[in-house]
């Protein structure tokens, strides 16, 4: 009688990686409403008991997703202003940010849309945002005063919102006509 076979143990030491990028995938194409563990395991290649494993249940899985894709994001929107030097500079930057998302590609846009609107229903999901808007205005105040950040990173996201769910957005001339006006000293 031989000996049975030994039980092959699959090494993968990026599943919970692997399980948040498709998280962010099928929320990107499903919406949250339409994200379940099912999908999130199949998009995944990973067995549905992986999803219980690495996390306490679909917000949890959620929330650490919408986490990796605000920490993914900012690190693009940093470097996208690493070779600011000047205002003139700072204006290009604003205006290609808005009208190149900083690299970013559509559909994570759509999972930062539904981020926002998860969290308008789930205070747990605001540290998220918090924390996103703080890491984006902390990049601008390295060029202007933190009450000129948080209003030129509101006039961003606004304008990167509009350019997604426009018929007709607004130009480069005229993004960086707002973006100008954003950033002029007031008169008087």
């Amino acid at each position: 009688m031989s000996a049975p076979a030994a039980r092959v143990r699959r090494v993968d030491p990026h599943r919970r990686e692997r399980i948040l990028d498709a998280a962010i995938d099928v929320m990107a194409a499903r919406g949250v409403a339409g994200t379940t563990h099912r999908v999130i395991a199949a998009a995944a290649d990973v067995p549905l008991g992986s999803l219980t494993y690495y996390f306490t249940g679909l917000d949890d899985l959620r929330a650490q997703a919408f986490a990796r894709l605000a920490e993914r994001a900012t690190r693009a929107y940093a470097a996208h202003f690493d070779g600011v030097r000047s205002a003139e500079d700072l204006v290009d930057a604003v205006t290609d940010l808005v009208h190149d998302a900083a690299g970013s590609r559509p559909d994570e846009w759509v999972v930062a849309y539904e981020l926002y609107l998860a969290a308008l229903r789930d205070p747990a999901l605001r540290s998220v945002t918090e924390a996103w808007m703080r890491a984006s205005r902390g990049v601008l105040e390295r060029f202007v005063a933190p009450d000129v950040a948080r209003g030129l990173d509101a006039l961003v996201e606004g304008l990167i919102m509009h350019r997604t769910l426009s018929t007709a957005p607004a130009s480069r001339d005229e993004t960086r006509a707002a973006v100008r006006r954003a950033l002029a000293p007031l008169p008087g």
